[in-house]
């Protein structure tokens, strides 16, 4: 039998962005997440499943969401009778600068749309966040601080506006850290223009990722800009630290 989800009662985390917020991390995990009956993914084909890692031929890949919702459960934030859906809504190799991300171009207006799939399931639905990981895209193509600046200041804008939430939490993190070393001259704007952003928009906060591997740091597979599973499973549980810092 088909599950009736308007029968369901969520609290609503959007996660958006590109391939590090999609999840390509690989490699042994300390900690495997564990599929939980009150933690959902609402996939890009509108349908709901029960988050999980996914599986990509015979290796197991992983998203930041993920422990992300661990922590939010278990701080006692999700309270009696609700669910927590992620809207997966992160497509790798996409940014702004190639027409994906802007207020007209077709991940934002996804993105929207998913969100609002996602409240129209049941009244008392609530988006309590944005989790955003993104930008490998424009400093490969040569943004600048101030234009990366201003069209994420408008997404994080665009977004508490559509839902009426003008302190909805909004997360943004950093690259891999080997990464952005070996390329610092296009790296820096974009992390300049990020920080700023959550500097200055109120119920925001910048995530550091000092010390988290890529997938080649822990596979030696040449891939420096993925975090690895084991990464994501810390990045996802940083961006939550920054998430509660916020409600505090």
């Amino acid at each position: 039998m088909l599950r009736n989800f308007k029968e369901e009662v969520f609290d609503i985390l959007i996660q958006a962005g590109q391939s590090n917020s999609e999840g390509t991390g690989y490699g042994p995990a300390d900690r495997p997440f564990e599929p939980d009956d009150r933690i959902f993914y609402l996939n890009g084909d509108d349908t709901i499943s029960r988050a999980a890692e996914q599986v990509s031929g015979n290796a197991v890949r992983s998203d930041f969401s993920l422990s992300f919702a661990k922590n939010y459960v278990e701080k006692g934030l999700l309270r009696d009778g609700r669910k927590l859906l992620i809207v997966r809504s992160a497509v790798g190799g996409t940014g702004f600068l190639d027409r994906r991300w802007g207020l007209r171009d077709d991940l934002f207006l996804r993105m929207i749309e998913m969100s609002k799939t996602a409240l129209c399931l049941h009244p008392s639905n609530r988006i309590v966040g944005l989790l955003w990981h993104q930008g490998e895209t424009d400093a490969d193509l040569g943004a600048d601080r101030d234009g990366h600046y201003k069209r994420l200041w408008d997404l994080v804008e665009a977004v508490r506006s559509v839902f009426g939430s003008p302190d909805l939490p909004f997360l943004a993190g950093d690259f891999v850290e080997q990464w952005r070393k070996a390329g610092p001259q296009k790296a820096d704007p974009v992390r300049a223009a990020m920080r700023d952003v959550c500097k200055n928009a109120g119920c925001a906060a910048f995530v550091e990722t000092d010390g988290l591997a890529s997938n080649d740091q822990q596979l030696g597979n040449g891939d420096t800009i993925h975090f690895s599973r084991n990464a994501l499973a810390q990045l996802g549980e940083r961006y939550f630290e920054a998430f509660y810092q916020l409600l505090a």
